[in-house]
């Protein structure tokens, strides 16, 4: 069994493409834990706080839970095989932090090992590489109520479920992901309250962000001390890339506020050594930042890591307050996170936010390729670590036709767009190691259930069965190539 490093990884193409990536660019894509594997209750795992949100009534939508999802746990070596068939070089998906560790406390499941153990022997039987995201928002229901990511304590516990779970699986997975977008784990989980646990407290959501650029820098301190020294160790964020509406002082102020609170909140400790003071400045009437961040978390949050990722999907348009604005309520919710009287953006909350364009996703996002290559851009040039895109892709009304085929040449468009925008950033310079296609499989979206699809293999939710969509066989054949054809 040879275990190849996703960033290094080598791939053959059968024809000179268009444009060509670079050699040992990464082809995968990207699934989370509570969205595809099902076995809620089985083989030791206890409730996240994503089977308490989802089994409260009106959170979300029709009712769906993730109780069976698409039965990864059961079919994981059908979905690898999937994968191979698709030529993939490397696969991101998260672990269960319940399924390891219950009570998010004290030794781990081996049973919930287990699993793990054999996913990963199985990519790598069939020359994928794995990358383990830590975390993707299925916090222990204990820890939740023990008071969750508001309290400093869920740090350290992250720290220690981190190092249970490289003790376990990293002699075998080369690629280590902390968090997976704290943003929403903080503002949607704790601000907004339409992600689990589904508070919403402008304090609290604050509170999160820290205890989790925390949990970020102590579990690399914990990783670092686990895993071999050839191991790299990211994080994945959704950093927003911020365009003000117009070139106006009030638009410019709007995006300075929405850079500090979706960007800056989590760049600034983990690489710029701490917390910006307009930031700061802007939330002072909701949090004591003196008292919440303690002598040393600055330092602790901005642990060196190898590598950076960046989730986009589209870009945010803002502009200063007005009345006209104010009059319109759809106009405040343009910010593509889900539809709550309650805002993900403490101290801000009155910023308003447009649509980019009207060319739109089924989830009502804009397609815009170009916010992907501005933001690698810019990403290389304010940290310089080499990046992955670790999640992009696109839900569309995807149809099953007579013949049982699923034909989704919006997603291609998407795909097509996105991978030249990634090339586009790479020729300006910008050090991209791989590209994870979001997603896999059809899921369970959250709090929008099983009514969005943005797999590139259809599942039908009844009888999970897998049927890869035009999009599968489009990428495919971008793998094999190395590049756009």
């Amino acid at each position: 069994m040879t275990m190849t490093d996703p960033t290094t990884s080598a791939h053959s193409s059968v024809a000179a493409p268009r444009v060509a990536f670079p050699p040992g660019f990464s082809w995968g894509a990207a699934t989370a834990a509570y969205q595809i594997e099902g076995a809620a209750a089985e083989g030791g795992r206890t409730p996240s706080i994503w089977d308490a949100f989802a089994k409260t009534p009106g959170k979300v939508l029709n009712g769906d839970t993730g109780d069976v999802a698409v039965d990864h746990y059961h079919r994981f070596r059908e979905d690898v095989r999937l994968m191979a068939d698709l030529g993939l070089t490397s696969y991101r998906f998260s672990l269960s932090w319940p399924r390891i560790q219950p009570t998010g406390r004290g030794p781990a499941v081996e049973r919930g090992l287990d699993f793990y153990r054999a996913l990963v022997d199985t990519l790598l039987e069939h020359g994928i590489s794995p990358v383990a995201t830590l975390y993707h928002w299925d916090l222990p229901q204990d820890l939740e109520e023990a008071g969750g990511w508001p309290i400093r304590e869920t740090a350290y516990r992250f720290a220690e479920y981190a190092a249970l779970a490289a003790g376990a699986l990293g002699d075998r997975v080369p690629v280590w992901t902390t968090l997976n977008e704290p943003w929403c784990s903080a503002f949607l989980g704790y601000g907004s309250g339409v992600h689990a646990p589904g508070r919403t407290n402008p304090a609290d959501a604050l509170k999160a962000a820290h205890h989790l650029n925390l949990g970020h820098g102590l579990a690399v301190g914990a990783l670092r001390e686990v895993l071999p020294a050839s191991a790299k160790i990211a994080v994945s964020l959704n950093l927003h890339l911020v365009r003000p509406l117009t070139d106006t002082p009030g638009d410019r102020e709007a995006a300075r506020r929405i850079e500090a609170v979706g960007n800056r909140i989590w760049t600034g400790p983990m690489f710029k050594g701490g917390y910006d003071e307009d930031l700061k400045a802007d939330t002072a009437h909701l949090v004591d930042w003196d008292e919440l961040v303690r002598p040393g978390d600055e330092a602790e949050i901005g642990r060196p890591i190898d590598l950076l990722g960046l989730n986009y999907y589209n870009p945010t348009v803002v502009s200063a307050p007005s009345e006209a604005a104010a009059e319109s309520a759809e106009a405040a919710r343009n910010d593509g996170h889900g539809d709550s009287e309650f805002s993900c953006w403490p101290g801000s909350e009155d910023v308003v936010f447009h649509l980019a364009n009207d060319d739109v996703t089924a989830m009502g996002w804009p397609i815009d390729a170009s916010g992907l290559s501005d933001s690698l851009v810019g990403m290389h040039r304010d940290f310089g670590l080499p990046l992955l895109v670790t999640e992009n892709g696109a839900a569309f009304e995807d149809v099953v036709g007579p013949d049982g085929e699923v034909d989704d040449p919006e997603r291609v468009r998407y795909v097509e767009l996105h991978l030249q925008a990634v090339a586009d950033a790479i020729a300006a310079g910008a050090d991209v190691r791989g590209y994870y296609l979001w997603s896999l499989l059809d899921n369970f979206e959250w709090a929008y259930g099983y009514s969005k699809r943005f797999g590139i293999v259809h599942v039908d939710y009844d009888t999970q069965q897998r049927t890869p969509k035009t999009s599968a066989r489009w990428y495919a054949e971008v793998i094999r190539r190395g590049g756009l054809a």
